[in-house]
């Protein structure tokens, strides 16, 4: 009973979080170096809460814009009750359940705009560190502190290394790689290993997948950002099982 009470607040509050993300997204969704939009596609300004970073994704003419609601809603919600599921109610789940909405937010704009914006990447890997710190404090926490760090800086590193080397990294993977390297560290050594491999997996495949089907060329490029964040997020439910 306890679990099933978990799954559905966690399900409810991934679709709450969901309904607001499209609004961030349609903002967020520009080219490098281009401001963040202000106005929505008829041309009315975005303002209300955080300046108009919240709230529905409907202009003042009540049109809706950016992607759907119904669906960015739904797979937050779905992933928030996977993610319960796994983890349960050990202490980093309330992490887990405050990262995926952001996850989903930027797999969102770099699909959209092959970019991952600093204003999320950066705050995000503090504060999944800070969190899962004191998480590591409370009982039955699943994980390490300690390899979540180490996870984080080996992982940036060694994304770093593929920045300068690989003309198919960008320097936002390496920013996101702060962050998916503490939540998979979390879980260990091999979960790093495992969601690292998964998440060039899943990229390889969607671009032989293009090239087989006429979309791309060997030289075309793809955000990798969704494939690294749904490849962590396998892994850990993955982890947080074997935990």
């Amino acid at each position: 009973m306890e679990t099933l009470l978990i799954i559905t607040a966690a399900a409810l509050w991934g679709c709450g979080a969901g309904v607001l993300i499209p609004r961030p997204a349609y903002r967020l969704s520009v080219p490098t170096d281009a401001p963040w939009r202000s106005a929505c596609p008829a041309g009315h300004p975005l303002t209300g809460i955080g300046n108009g970073w919240l709230g529905r994704a409907r202009c003042a003419a009540g049109d809706s814009y950016g992607p759907s609601t119904l669906a960015i809603a739904s797979v937050t919600a779905v992933v928030c009750a996977l993610l319960a599921a796994a983890v349960g109610a050990r202490p980093e789940l309330v992490v887990w359940l405050l990262l995926a909405p952001a996850g989903v937010l930027l797999a969102l704009v770099d699909f959209t705009a092959h970019r991952l914006p600093d204003v999320l990447t950066l705050p995000l890997a503090a504060v999944v560190l800070v969190l899962l710190g004191v998480a590591a404090l409370l009982p039955d926490a699943g994980g390490s502190w300690t390899s979540a760090l180490l996870g984080s800086l080996i992982l940036g590193a060694g994304y770093f290394v593929l920045f300068v080397i690989s003309k198919g990294f960008g320097f936002g993977d390496v920013k996101l790689a702060l962050v998916l390297g503490a939540v998979l560290g979390w879980y260990g050594w091999a979960i790093v290993l495992i969601g690292t491999f998964a998440g060039y997996l899943l990229g390889a495949l969607c671009g032989i997948s293009l090239i087989l089907v006429g979309r791309a060329d060997r030289k075309a490029r793809i955000p990798f950002g969704p494939f690294l964040l749904a490849g962590t997020f396998a892994t850990v439910l993955l982890g947080s099982c074997a935990h």
